[in-house]
């Protein structure tokens, strides 16, 4: 009986195909089957895997149908990866592929990936917690043919004024605008991020009451992140709030605090 191996989900990242783990690398290299979502995954990302490896692109296919690809693989001991952009938890649809091989006794593994919110903040060299600013980030999505829990809509969540990363939403830009000015107000600072660390990147800073307008003059319809917060609106000179983590006067397990010339170790 030949050896049935796990099918692994890897997270292929945001595009750049070196923003992929090593341990996501390695199993593109080890795989004798990929079936990547190609409407999304860039081709550069299977640089990586065997010249005689076959590649699936799932772009055209329905759930019955890869999931009969990966099982006939499996069946005849081949190594499966299923590769998805960005990181796969989030807005991937691998619960349904999971349990449809669950039921076909084939076991899974995930290796997490790069999410187009961290991409799209390293690229804008910004930070989304920042002290007594925003202590929080919500990764969320706009109501559409795909629909959201009433308690998670957009209105709901942006009355917390936090951080916010809004995906698959961009299409619908003139309503996230309007929902979010209702909270943040509208002179409020957003960005969109385009194609985060692909070739053709574009991140265009604006305000949410022109936010729709700066969408459809850059031509932006899909593949971009909307990102809204206080935090975008502070700069290095505007820094007024530092963390602890550095602070000389704020002790902890792995720094001694200094009291009255006596040392003084907290632990945590």
């Amino acid at each position: 009986m030949k050896q049935k191996y796990p099918v692994i989900f890897v997270g292929a990242g945001p595009g750049d195909p070196e923003l992929i783990t090593v341990k996501g690398q390695k199993a593109l290299a080890a795989a004798d089957l990929i079936v990547y979502a190609g409407s999304l995954v860039p081709k550069a990302l299977l640089q990586w895997t065997r010249p005689d490896a076959r590649k699936i692109d799932s772009a055209s296919l329905d759930l019955r149908q890869i999931i009969t690809e990966i099982e006939t693989a499996c069946q005849n001991g081949e190594r499966v990866v299923r590769l998805h952009t960005g990181d796969p938890s989030l807005y991937g649809a691998i619960y349904e592929q999971i349990a449809e091989l669950r039921k076909r006794d084939i076991s899974a593994e995930v290796i997490p990936g790069v999410t187009a919110a961290f991409a799209a903040a390293a690229a804008m060299k910004m930070e989304y917690t920042l002290p007594e600013i925003s202590q929080t980030l919500i990764l969320t999505r706009m109501a559409g043919r795909t629909p959201v829990p009433e308690s998670e809509s957009l209105e709901k969540l942006a009355e917390h004024q936090t951080s916010m990363a809004i995906y698959l939403s961009v299409g619908m830009v003139g309503k996230v605008s309007e929902t979010l000015r209702k909270s943040y107000g509208k002179n409020a600072p957003c960005a969109v991020a385009y194609r985060v660390s692909h070739p053709d990147e574009k991140i265009v800073r604006t305000t949410l009451d022109r936010l729709d307008e700066t969408v459809r003059a850059g031509g932006i319809a899909k593949q971009a992140l909307i990102i809204v917060g206080k935090v975008l609106g502070e700069t290095p000179d505007s820094l007024k709030h530092k963390s602890k983590l550095y602070d000389k006067d704020f002790g902890h397990g792995y720094r001694s605090l200094n009291i009255d010339n006596q040392s003084l170790t907290i632990e945590n």
